[in-house]
């Protein structure tokens, strides 16, 4: 069942709202949309990316019917926290959705992952959660924001490794879903970010240029302070 009609069916009406991120694709906010209510976006942990239960906290209020509260690149959410809240003011929690990938696919990106962290010192890398399936090996790049980000990606490319930014308009800035609301977290994340490739049979070679190169690189980059 989608998340909209999963919300319709649980009672989310017209005038609700539902607290979503803003970290992420518009998936979870388009749904909301779908369903007749209103979202309303929470800060996300710097950390795991997802949803900051503290700040779904901040945003509650009258007409808060749900949170969403999804899986990041594959880091799973605080979901006892936010069920706890949810719990406290009578909210309809939606989890994040099962993952479709085979259990050896999950293993060979926590083997590549695995591999990268014990290396990189060039870029911060992800917090480790045992949960983690690491649908996108995604790192923060030391510097002062998204120009800096943007060069360390350009170079990087030059040198033969593969990356992306994994998220380069928050949901809130979109024309869709604009809200003038401040989340430091979403936006600084949006500025510093850039995924690795973690998937299918790299050769140990090519995970050695991606550490070779970024650590090369973080190097000439200071970060703000």
């Amino acid at each position: 069942m989608s998340t909209a009609r999963f919300l319709k069916s649980a009672g989310v009406r017209v005038g609700d709202e539902v607290v979503v991120p803003a970290y992420g694709d518009a998936e979870a906010a388009a749904a909301v949309v779908m369903a007749g209510a209103r979202p309303v976006f929470a800060d996300i942990d710097p950390e795991s990316y997802c949803l900051d239960p503290e700040a779904v906290a901040a945003v509650l209020t009258p007409r808060t019917a749900a949170v969403v509260a999804v899986s990041t690149f594959g880091h799973p959410p605080d979901l006892a926290r936010i069920v706890e809240l949810g719990r406290l003011h009578g909210l309809l929690v939606v989890g994040p959705a099962d993952s479709v990938a085979s259990a050896d696919e999950v293993q060979q990106r926590r083997s590549h992952a695995g591999y990268l962290g014990d290396r990189l010192t060039g870029v911060r890398t992800p917090v480790h959660h045992a949960a983690h399936t690491y649908q996108r090996y995604v790192v923060r790049v030391p510097g002062n924001g998204r120009p800096d980000r943007d060069a360390f990606a350009q170079a990087l490319r030059r040198r033969g490794v593969g990356c992306e930014v994994p998220v380069t308009t928050p949901v809130h800035r979109m024309p869709a879903f604009r809200r003038d609301v401040r989340l430091p977290e979403t936006e600084r994340a949006a500025d510093e970010t850039l995924a690795l490739p973690v998937h299918g049979p790299l050769r140990r070679r090519e995970l050695q240029r991606m550490v070779s190169s970024c650590n090369a690189l973080g190097g000439l980059l200071q970060p703000a302070f």
